[in-house]
């Protein structure tokens, strides 16, 4: 049976929702026996629909979770801040009574609440109970006998208080069925503890790298693109440099043999004057013959010596100058690909940490992972601040 005062709220709340939908509803009627004279008596009696539901949520068991435990009253605690957002949760579930229980072995929610719907456009009220059509519109649809809406928005329903018992370190264990259910099912708040500990111990060691790893990994990797195309120009460089040098060897080995044989011929001509040296003609005086013949001479053979000497070391310098160019181009280059090594290696030392980062948040949670971050990061700060502050009553100190 209905107790008294729960049959008292459900009426009550009756009136409130579809007082003025009946209205609307009757006068719309031209005949008497189509009129609602009272809709909370026509669900009662009716089959379609039931009066009100009544969803049960439980926070643990006997053995983990006894009603007057510190576990109990943490169970307590959580079934009231659960409760605090139903309503907003659920816009079309009427609440007309929530009554947590401390009486009885575990501590256990009773939710009672008339599903409705507003605006129906079908037959009928245009306000009336309905528990499909509530469900539908808070987005529970296409239910099967095997799994129908109600049992949607029950694991919904489920899902949510355990993201509040998360919150206090409880665990939402998931029993060896195919049915998954709130049972505290093994209260863990100890080894949570544990595990947040030994995450902060971890975080203090990955001080310095866990809020920087992202722009590291930037900066290396602009790092890297600078360096490979400073790769590319140096190669650039040292190509056009080794063509140089190519056509200067090949002007330097074109000139060779004509300095061989300036060499050669300037040897033969000073060994033996003579046998090249203009005849002297009858009737030439020997200040004629020098100044007219010999001296022309010897000074035609030493412009020319001189244009190839000239010529000679112009070609030579540019070839000393290419050569040292070059080598400083090649050694550049080596010291270049040795740097691109070591970003790389320093880029995938990065990548190997924000994966473990990555694991680490994975398997202990995103909120946990930056709750100790920040945590770090405030001692940190703390830290500094206090350096700081001695510092400066230090400084004041000695003046």
């Amino acid at each position: 049976m209905i107790g008294c005062s729960i049959r008292l709220y459900c009426l009550e709340n009756y009136h409130k929702l579809f007082d003025n939908a009946v209205e609307r509803y009757n006068a719309r009627q031209k005949r008497k026996d189509r009129r609602v004279d009272d809709y909370y008596e026509k669900i009662r009696i009716g089959r379609q629909e039931k009066l009100f539901h009544e969803v049960v949520m439980q926070v643990g068991n006997k053995n983990d979770c006894g009603a007057m435990t510190e576990n109990g009253l943490l169970a307590q605690k959580i079934l009231y801040e659960y409760m605090q957002e139903f309503e907003q949760r659920n816009p079309t579930l009427r609440v007309f009574g929530a009554f947590l229980h401390m009486d009885e072995a575990t501590p256990h929610l009773h939710i009672d609440f008339v599903p409705y719907v507003k605006g129906w456009k079908g037959k009928g009220m245009d306000t009336k109970v309905s528990m499909k059509q509530a469900l539908a519109e808070l987005g529970f649809t296409g239910g099967s006998k095997s799994k129908t809406e109600y049992d949607q928005w029950i694991e919904h329903e489920k899902e949510v208080l355990a993201v509040v018992m998360e919150k206090y370190g409880i665990e939402w264990e998931k029993k060896d069925t195919h049915e998954e259910h709130l049972s505290v099912l093994g209260f863990k708040k100890q080894e949570r503890a544990k595990e947040v500990a030994e995450l902060e111990a971890k975080c203090v060691d990955y001080r310095g790298e866990l809020g920087q790893i992202q722009e590291q990994i930037v900066h290396a990797n602009a790092e890297m693109e600078q360096i490979e195309f400073d790769t590319q120009e140096a190669k650039g460089k040292a190509k056009k440099a080794e063509q140089k040098l190519q056509n200067q060897q090949k002007k330097i080995k074109e000139l060779a043999p004509i300095v061989e044989g300036l060499e050669s011929l300037a040897a033969e001509y000073s060994s033996r004057p003579e046998e090249w040296l203009p005849e002297i003609g009858r009737l030439e005086s020997a200040k004629f013959y020098r100044d007219k013949k010999i001296k022309p001479l010897l000074k035609e053979i030493v412009d020319v010596l001189h244009s190839l000497y000239l010529k000679y070391r112009t070609i030579s310098n540019k070839y000393d100058r290419l050569e040292t160019f070059y080598n400083q181009e090649l050694s550049a280059k080596e010291r270049i690909r040795n740097r691109l090594d070591d970003v790389l290696m320093e880029n995938e030392q990065l990548r190997s940490i924000e994966m473990d980062y990555r694991r680490t948040k994975a398997v202990l949670g995103s909120d946990v992972v930056e709750s100790a971050v920040r945590t770090v990061r405030q001692w940190e700060q703390a830290i500094e601040e206090q350096r700081r502050v001695t510092k400066r009553k230090h400084d004041r100190d000695t003046r």
